[in-house]
């Protein structure tokens, strides 16, 4: 091939495959932290494969979730502490995954920028490796696009993609019935929902991100992008003891719009508010904004990111097991006959 005139390149037009290739070798040793049973290639091919078999399946139905971060993104950029949305994106996938009663088994990424920066991309990565390690689930390929004149200097945008499995018939929820018990575990925070309101709320207080937080130790910057809590482990030793009969991911639409998806038609809930204090976070924005407490239901996750209805004869037993796998677990009420979710006590 002939060298011809220098022209344009397509480092030129903005896109730098040197890179691209930098990254890849800068997050290899991430990737390969989160190797388990089952994974066949690692990262660099067209696509990546995964032997179910090896994962110790016989008659496995395979469960699939996307989800991103949301615009607490946001708040990542705009203060530079990115380390830890990549934990967000993969708890937004595998926490839902797992209220199917699916153990997540991988996990894909789709990271997209206008400008390639190798080492926030890096740290990034290094997140949601960080993330399939806590949730057991491999990180086996993605994506990194670099899109000059689609995001400003310095943006850049998430998408996670995770696939599970369950053995044939076990899927989840199943058997829920009128005296089940609720069992709610501890949020670590906002985790990744409402936050174009928190953003909204920040904005009111007149506050910046690098203030004192008024709620917590270091800047609100940094109490604001806690990553979302994982609840795939606890959850499933829950689910391998018995008498689990569905979960919910307690995120956008908050306790009131999220538990009444795993209830059967008919029933309802009972949940009193007294059962658990709200954190220190929700009662900033709910003075802040001057938030009523529906609404605060109907929004964030209030301290509670993941509910269990459990048999009322193992609830307690049930409970033992999650707090030995460190879980904060509060009995928030029960299921009762009669669709919609009541409530007892008051939150704020």
């Amino acid at each position: 091939m002939s060298s011809g005139k220098n022209g344009l390149t397509y480092a030129d037009a903005g896109v730098d495959i040197d890179a691209g290739n930098a990254l890849v070798d800068r997050i290899k040793p991430a990737a390969k932290r989160t190797n388990r049973p089952g994974v066949m290639s690692g990262l660099g091919g067209f696509g990546a494969l995964f032997d179910l078999k090896a994962a110790g399946y016989n008659d496995p139905i395979l469960v699939g979730a996307t989800d991103g971060v949301g615009t607490k993104l946001r708040i990542a950029i705009d203060t530079g502490v990115v380390d830890g949305v990549g934990i967000d994106l993969v708890a937004m996938c595998v926490n839902d995954l797992v209220c199917q009663g699916a153990e997540p088994l991988f996990f894909l990424d789709y990271f997209a920028t206008g400008k390639l920066e190798t080492e926030t991309a890096a740290r990034i990565i290094e997140g949601i490796a960080e993330g399939c390690v806590r949730s057991g689930c491999a990180l086996i390929g993605g994506e990194t696009a670099e899109m000059p004149g689609m995001y400003p200097e310095g943006d850049f945008d998430l998408a996670g993609f995770a696939v599970g499995a369950m053995e044939r018939g076990t899927a989840l929820p199943e058997g829920v019935e009128e005296g089940d018990v609720l069992l709610g575990l501890a949020s670590d925070g906002v985790h990744s929902n409402g936050y174009s309101l928190v953003r909204k709320l920040v904005e009111l207080s007149g506050l910046g991100w690098d203030a004192d937080c008024p709620f917590a130790d270091g800047t609100l910057g940094e109490a604001l992008l806690t990553p979302t809590r994982l609840y795939v482990k606890q959850s499933l030793a829950a689910v391998r003891a018995g008498g689990v009969h569905a979960l919910a991911h307690i995120t956008g639409g908050g306790l009131t719009e999220n538990l009444p998806r795993v209830l059967p038609e008919g029933l309802g809930a009972d949940i009193d508010l007294d059962s658990w204090d709200l954190p220190p976070v929700f009662k900033w924005m709910a003075e802040t904004g001057g938030i009523a407490e529906a609404e605060m239901l109907k929004t964030f996750n209030c301290g509670i990111g993941m509910i269990l209805s459990v048999s009322a004869d193992q609830a307690d037993a049930l409970a033992e097991v999650l707090k030995g796998e460190g879980e904060i677990v509060t009995r928030l009420g029960t299921v009762t006959a009669g669709a919609g979710m009541r409530y007892s006590g008051k939150l704020l």
